[in-house]
């Protein structure tokens, strides 16, 4: 295989801002989720917040997974859409530097952004101008990079426009169609307000690997411990990597419950801490390592995610930090 994984998602800079509760609350901003706005009300933030200090980075959920695996020296290939801005520009270049292909052409129009409200207990509100990122479509997805894939790697968020929810369900067909496997992250709990149904139809058939944290999974499953949730998605899903914040994840595989601890950390921004678990997880089952020993790296990997400011790992792995991780 070319690829370890092809990803699909949205392209967004992330604008990263330290700010109080109370700034939320008298913002009217709902914390420690996402929330779809157009420019000017991120201009208006961003201008009530005039002073503070803001630090940019290419991001985007899917986005974060993947680089995350180059990261540690897998291989990728991601599909999304850029503006023809000096966002986009930097965007792409960032992205092709660490050898991930992207064959999708620049558009003309705005690279989408993401306000990022870090408050001092490290969660993250996040306000998001999707741009023309939301243009992404069925015609933007390469069936030859895809069949080079081991896994396609679908970001909720894309079910949450028209254009973009058929590109992630035109992966996932020609995923299907030259078995290369499916794996979906649920991406945020108001997902499933709106895409229940399309969600439980996917992971009941062509999902292979589903990753979800608590909220979610209680949202999709109506139940209360996630025990017994990853144990009810496991039902329907070959494989379930359900997270648990400070206290670790459950991977699901072939009836088995791997227990992954959690690793203390403080934390500083839990911004694509979801994201790199995601990484750690994927890089592992396609370069040899176990479910267990997936997850244990995509716990460090995460650990270090949120002990800083922004959603990439502070430098790449190296093969011997990664066995030194896991022995």
């Amino acid at each position: 295989m070319a690829y370890n994984v092809y990803g699909v998602g949205n392209a967004i800079m992330d604008l990263q801002v330290q700010c109080e509760d109370a700034f939320l609350d008298t913002a009217g901003i709902e914390k420690g989720v996402m929330t779809l706005v157009d420019d000017q009300r991120q201009k208006n933030i961003l201008e009530t917040l005039a002073g503070h200090k803001v630090n940019y980075c290419s991001g985007g959920s899917a986005a974060n997974t993947i680089v995350g695996i180059a990261d540690m020296g897998g291989s990728a290939a991601y599909a999304c859409k850029t503006g023809s801005d000096d966002f986009g520009r930097h965007y792409l270049d960032e992205m092709k530097q660490l050898g991930i292909t992207i064959e999708v052409p620049q558009t003309e129009g705005q690279t989408g952004t993401c306000v990022v409200l870090i408050t001092p207990d490290a969660q993250r509100s996040m306000l998001t101008s999707l741009g023309i990122s939301s243009s992404l479509s069925a015609d933007d997805i390469r069936a030859e990079e895809v069949r080079q894939a081991e896994y396609v790697y679908i970001e909720g968020y894309l079910f949450a426009g028209d254009s973009t929810k058929t590109a992630a369900l035109k992966a996932i067909e020609i995923a299907k169609a030259n078995n290369v496997k499916v794996a979906l992250t649920i991406s945020d709990p108001f997902l499933i307000d709106i895409c229940r149904d399309q969600f439980k139809e996917l992971i009941e058939g062509s999902v292979d690997l589903l990753f979800c944290n608590e909220e979610e999974a209680r949202a999709l499953t109506g139940l209360e411990d996630p025990i017994d949730c990853a144990h009810a998605i496991h039902q329907h899903c070959e494989n379930v990597a359900l997270t648990l914040g400070k206290n670790g994840s459950i991977i699901m595989h072939k009836g088995e419950a791997f227990p992954i601890e959690g690793v203390e950390v403080e934390a500083i921004d839990t911004t694509g801490a979801g994201d790199m678990y995601a990484a750690g997880v994927l890089y592992g089952i396609t370069n040899g390592l176990s479910w267990q020993q997936a997850g244990h790296l995509g716990s460090h990997a995460a650990a270090r995610v949120v002990s800083q400011l922004g959603a990439r790992l502070p430098q790449p792995l190296s093969q011997t930090e990664i066995e030194a991780l896991l022995a």
